[in-house]
């Protein structure tokens, strides 16, 4: 999840196994089998996670509330009325992605999810990038986001309860929370997330209703579906904030040693999240239209974007709701917060059972099954991040929250191409694999995906200006942090095949469970 740049805010029982999984003789072409790796500490809860569970964490890493009130009245400015459909486009293409990647999932028994597709489909050494480029792109939008939540939670403390505390404690202790539900079992962490999407979600649900018995400003209307109001001059730039408001969709795989029957659970996950978030972004982005009238509602948005959904909130439902919208936005915020937390800490245990990371990440809690070292470290990285920004005068939203996150939103959608292309690559020298699943799985969705996602990424890199508020001296080398990154995982893996023959054969070969 990303805003934009002027977005500032109004005032089962565990398993006791022998190891988090096994290598087995997945190959490169080429290639001999991986060598068994070296037996560890029992792995992550087995089966603890439905499909509702795991919707749950990939839909709040997303910030439904924060996205709508904080990005989509910037969308509706450059983009017009037309701006719901942007979010029903993004929703359609990011089906056609997960289209390819569902059809792989049946063959992917590894938890490291965008390393585990990129390793199977492009080769080990272009895995390790994805491997590398995934960590730092994951806690770029992680981190960054902390500034955020210190922001929003001290402007509505200050404003609701006068009480005025620095943004940094807020953050520090927003880090805290992270890292202790983080710590706890991961079904402690989805009753959480549950909990605050429901309200976040509903909040929204109640204005868009309001909005409904009403009638809007002016009657309601489908002009924001016309042809001409979707295909507007400022339209490249709303695809590119749409497609930033999906992200962590993707990360439905990660859970895939901790859900209940993956090769169903994680497919069933993915198309869920990819609904929910399209159906209700261009349901909510309508309904806001409405409630303004198509001509106010672009002035409106061009004007006071930050307190457009503030206002509506006030007008149709009651100044309280406007009250509770601003506390579930630092709430929303701490929902995403965990979300991501728990992304990172098992991208670092999958790439620990292979030995590509340090083995402390890969330790799991006896008790409560979360790899709780490498919580611990990821907690650290932030709670420092927080503490550095903080001593530097660093603006909390504006530089904080917005420039390092902003190479994140750039390196997952390259992820995301590059597992496009990874899918097809696959199935291609996977003949039989590839006619079980069909050309449609396996050629034509995964294709057009990669060159809709290559164009999306395009978008975002032309028009940071809109996350970042800068200009190129600041958006080129924040931009140029991804290839470097993904080049220097590549030349690790180089270097490892080299040097370390024995754990460059095991990238990407730990199965986690038997399919």
């Amino acid at each position: 999840m990303t805003l934009p740049s002027d977005a500032a805010s109004p005032t089962a029982p565990r398993s006791t196994g022998t190891g988090p999984g096994r290598a087995v003789g997945r190959t490169e072409p080429g290639t001999s089998a991986a060598p068994a790796a070296p037996a560890t500490s029992a792995g992550l809860d087995r089966g603890v996670l439905g499909t509702g569970d795991i919707v749950f964490f990939v839909v709040a890493a997303a910030a439904p509330l924060t996205v709508m009130a904080g990005v989509a009245p910037f969308a509706i400015a450059f983009g017009g009325i037309g701006t719901p459909v942007a979010y029903l486009a993004t929703g359609v293409i990011l089906a056609l992605f997960a289209v390819g990647f569902t059809a792989m999932t049946a063959h992917i028994r590894n938890a490291g999810a965008f390393y585990a597709y990129v390793t199977r489909g492009l080769g080990r050494a272009a895995g390790l990038g994805a491997a590398l480029l995934a960590v730092l792109s994951y806690n770029a939008i992680q981190i960054g986001m902390y500034g955020a939540f210190g922001f929003f939670a001290h402007t509505t403390a200050t404003d609701l309860l006068g009480l005025d505390v620095p943004w940094p404690v807020w953050a520090l202790l927003g880090v805290a929370a992270v890292w202790f539900l983080g710590y706890r079992s991961i079904n402690l962490g989805a009753k959480v997330l549950g909990a605050l999407l429901i309200a976040e979600t509903g909040i929204l649900l109640v204005l868009a209703v309001a909005v409904l018995v009403r009638g809007g400003a002016h009657g309601l209307s489908l002009s924001s579906f016309a042809p001409h109001n979707v295909f507007s001059g400022g339209m490249g730039g709303v695809l590119g904030l749409s497609f930033a408001a999906f992200i962590g969709f993707e990360a439905t795989a990660i859970y895939r040693e901790e859900a209940r029957e993956p090769h169903r659970t994680v497919p069933r996950a993915t198309y869920a999240a990819i609904a929910f978030l399209g159906l209700f972004y261009t349901f909510i982005t309508w309904m806001i239209v409405q409630a303004f009238g198509a001509t106010e509602a672009v002035a409106t948005a061009t004007a006071d974007p930050a307190g457009m959904f503030f206002t509506a909130m006030t007008d149709y439902v009651g100044a309280w709701a406007t009250d509770v919208q601003r506390v579930l936005i630092v709430t929303s915020l701490l929902a995403a917060l965990l979300a991501f937390h728990n992304t990172i800490t098992r991208y670092g245990y999958a790439l620990a059972t292979e030995q590509a990371a340090p083995a402390a990440l890969g330790r799991i809690h006896p008790r409560h099954g979360s790899p709780w070292i490498g919580g611990i470290a990821q907690s650290v990285l932030a709670a420092v991040a927080v503490v550095v920004a903080a001593l530097i005068g660093a603006d909390p939203y504006n530089q904080f929250f917005l420039w390092v996150n902003s190479p994140g939103v750039v390196g997952i959608l390259v992820l995301q191409a590059l597992a496009g292309l990874a899918v097809f690559a696959f199935f291609r020298r996977n003949r039989a694999a590839a006619e079980s699943a069909g050309v449609f799985r396996t050629v034509v969705a995964p294709v057009a995906a990669t060159v809709l996602l290559c164009g999306a990424t395009a978008l975002v890199v032309w028009r940071l200006d809109l996350f970042t508020a800068a200009g190129p001296e600041v958006n080129w080398p924040l931009v140029a942090i991804v290839p470097v990154v993904f080049l220097a995982g590549v030349g690790i893996a180089l270097r490892l095949r080299a040097r370390r023959p024995e754990v460059y054969a095991r990238l990407g070969t730990t199965e986690v469970d038997a399919g």
